[in-house]
């Protein structure tokens, strides 16, 4: 089914609430305040039936300049708009104002109504209409009907609801399937329900029982009931006003500017790209100027960061990041309005190209060509691009469907292909799949390549560079598990080799010269005797051979997995060492526990060396430790 958000907008006291009730029989004034001036401070919601049956919301916004920020947080969601304007007045200045915003909204449906036709004679009433006409010339106004109403004799009326339904019955429901998300544009409690928010259903649809999230913010709660137009419902789709009663959640958690989606669906952030458009006054945007920024009911100020220009002015359109001072939550495509601080007027506005970016250099050419591609490319493109400008966190892809508020199945999807086109490479895990582009792929490979060469080069005995040091210096947003699974595809898609705990270039051999050969055999030697652990010092005594000299050998043949070191002062060779292990499996898969003294003894060695034998077998999960020594895992 079909659901429509009408909207009003015009100058104050031009009868943009009358028309209303004329339209639904209910006065939109709901505060004393507003029904004691006469004038609409709040924003208003009704709603009412269409000739078809097709039921349209209606938001009424407040005209006077003072409550500018009300009229915003009212407009998001809004399908089809209606400016009112007064046959005795004209077009006046926040009939412009809201023009120009409904403008840069990007609002595509709408038409003006002349109210008060009964206060005028019909020459007025032609030049009125004429004036009008020249007034939304080059906005989504021009060109569109014109009708004459009298709210008070009925005239007009039912031609408004017939133009109403005209649009409404030509509007596509392209988001109907999208994300949920409810921009919060009212908060109270009701004694006996709790904490209770209405807002218009962007996207999606929301049910009772749903787990959702407050965002900006960690508070996560659960849709208790759902009322659509004063009526309990189970499900609340797209294009809806909605009333959710949220479980354990106080009023001060969830306010004007609160958003209501899915648990971790969205990423707050505080920095933002954008494309600028200015409208036609005659100021100028400075790089850094302080703006207050509007994006639906999230009111926040920010400085914005001209990226292609020193300067904006009139009727231009900037590549642009603004910088927030809080947190707010967006995604792509989202409109937004820009209001000076003096004088307060609406600048510009315009369209987000990216809610989660990075941060990006004035006049880079990069720069702001990703920006473009950003805002022009597809969602499979756009997603891949959000992958490569955050590789370096290695995302799961969780967190590319919040940074991109989309959902996991449409980004899982996205992912799938282009990991089919090799554009990603991927690692699926038990609870989650993580990626990166490839041309992070190549720059990672390019570096640690650099980074093995280097080190063959200082340390031409040694196997290589070690696994944990390439870990903690390219892969540390990583933990170990999916830290060594990326290593594996580098090893896979370069000239770099695995060996054992070390990484080396697949050319690269280890080459002793003549005194260093003499060296490597006599520590060979030495270890004639099982479990061996002979002390360097007295190999060499009468020897005028470095300790150095000695340890850089030592260590070469440690790396290439001839010896293992259990302890600083403990080294054995690897084959006694694995003997050793089959021995001690071996008995205690004959008695349940052996202690140090019992395997001491078994493979006739000293108790530092079968302590130390023990120990390693703890720490590689074969054994752990009971009272009487160790047992089998």
């Amino acid at each position: 089914m079909k659901n429509i958000i009408v909207g009003t907008a015009g100058h104050i006291d031009h009868g943009k609430t009358t028309l209303i009730k004329a339209l639904t029989g209910r006065n939109t004034d709901r505060l004393k305040e507003e029904q004691n001036r006469g004038i609409s401070i709040e924003l208003g919601f009704t709603y009412f039936d269409l000739p078809s049956g097709l039921r349209a919301g209606i938001i009424d916004v407040p005209g006077h300049e003072k409550f500018i920020k009300n009229m915003l947080a009212g407009v998001i969601g809004m399908d089809v708009v209606i400016l009112v304007v007064a046959a005795d007045e004209g077009m006046m200045p926040q009939s412009v104002e809201h023009l120009a915003i409904m403008n840069l909204l990007g609002i595509k449906n709408g038409f003006i109504v002349l109210t008060k036709t009964d206060k005028v004679d019909p020459e007025w009433l032609e030049l009125v209409e004429e004036e009008t006409k020249e007034d939304v010339v080059g906005t989504f106004l021009e060109g569109k009907p014109i009708i004459r109403v009298s709210s008070i004799t009925g005239e007009g009326i039912d031609l408004v609801k017939e133009e109403i339904e005209k649009i409404a019955l030509g509007i596509d429901d392209e988001k109907a399937g999208d994300l949920p998300r409810l921009p919060v544009d009212r908060s109270f409690t009701i004694s006996g329900f709790g904490t209770v928010v209405t807002g218009t259903l962007l996207s999606g649809e929301i049910k009772t029982g749903d787990e959702v999230q407050v965002f900006p913010g960690n508070q996560v709660t659960r849709i208790r009931s759902i009322q659509v137009h004063d009526n309990d419902v189970e499900k609340a789709f797209k294009g809806q006003r909605v009333a959710l009663n949220l479980a354990g959640v106080k009023k001060e958690d969830v306010h004007r500017g609160s958003m209501i989606a899915p648990k971790g669906s969205m990423m707050p952030s505080k920095l933002i790209d954008v494309e600028v458009k200015t409208i036609d006054l005659p100021y100028h945007i400075s790089n850094r100027t302080r703006l207050r920024l509007y994006i639906g009911t999230q009111e926040v100020f920010c400085r914005i960061i001209l990226l292609d220009k020193d300067e904006a002015g009139p009727n231009e359109l900037s590549i642009a990041q603004l910088v927030l001072e809080e947190p707010i939550v967006a995604r792509k495509g989202d409109r937004f309005i820009l209001r000076l601080f003096s004088p307060m007027i609406t600048i510009g506005g315009g369209i987000i190209i990216d809610s989660n970016p990075s941060r990006k250099k004035r006049f880079n050419e990069d720069d702001i060509k990703l920006i473009e591609l950003m805002g022009s490319g597809d969602s499979k493109d756009v997603t891949e691009a959000v992958i490569n400008e955050h590789s370096n966190e290695f995302p799961g892809i969780g967190e590319i469907a919040a940074l991109r508020s989309k959902s996991l199945e449409d980004i899982d999807r996205e992912v799938e292909s282009l990991e089919e086109e090799g554009k990603v490479s991927v690692v699926k895990m038990t609870k989650e799949t993580f990626v990166i582009h490839s041309d992070y792929l190549k720059i990672l490979i390019s570096n640690i390549e650099k980074d093995i060469e280097r080190y063959h080069q200082k340390y031409p005995l040694r196997t290589g560079i070690s696994k944990e040091e390439v870990r903690s210096k390219y892969l540390k947003n990583t933990n170990k598990k999916l830290g060594e699974l990326f290593l594996n595809i580098i090893v896979d898609n370069s000239d770099i080799e695995d060996k054992n705990e070390f990484l080396k270039l697949e050319e690269f051999n280890i080459e002793y010269d003549s005194k260093q050969r003499d060296i490597k055999s006599r520590i060979e030697n030495s270890y004639s005797d099982y479990l061996a652990n002979p002390r360097m010092d007295e190999v060499f005594k009468n020897d005028k051979i470095s300790k150095a000299e000695i340890t850089e050998v030592l260590n070469s043949m440690i790396s290439s997995g001839d010896f293992i070191r259990l302890e600083e002062d403990i080294i054995l060779k690897v084959d006694d060492f694995n003997n050793a292990i089959q021995k001690i499996k071996n008995q205690l898969s004959v008695n349940e526990e052996i202690s140090i003294s019992e395997a001491r003894d078994m493979l006739d060695t000293n108790r530092k060396i079968a302590l130390a034998i023990l120990e390693y077998m703890d720490k590689i999960g074969v054994t752990e430790r009971t009272e009487e020594g160790r047992r089998l895992v």
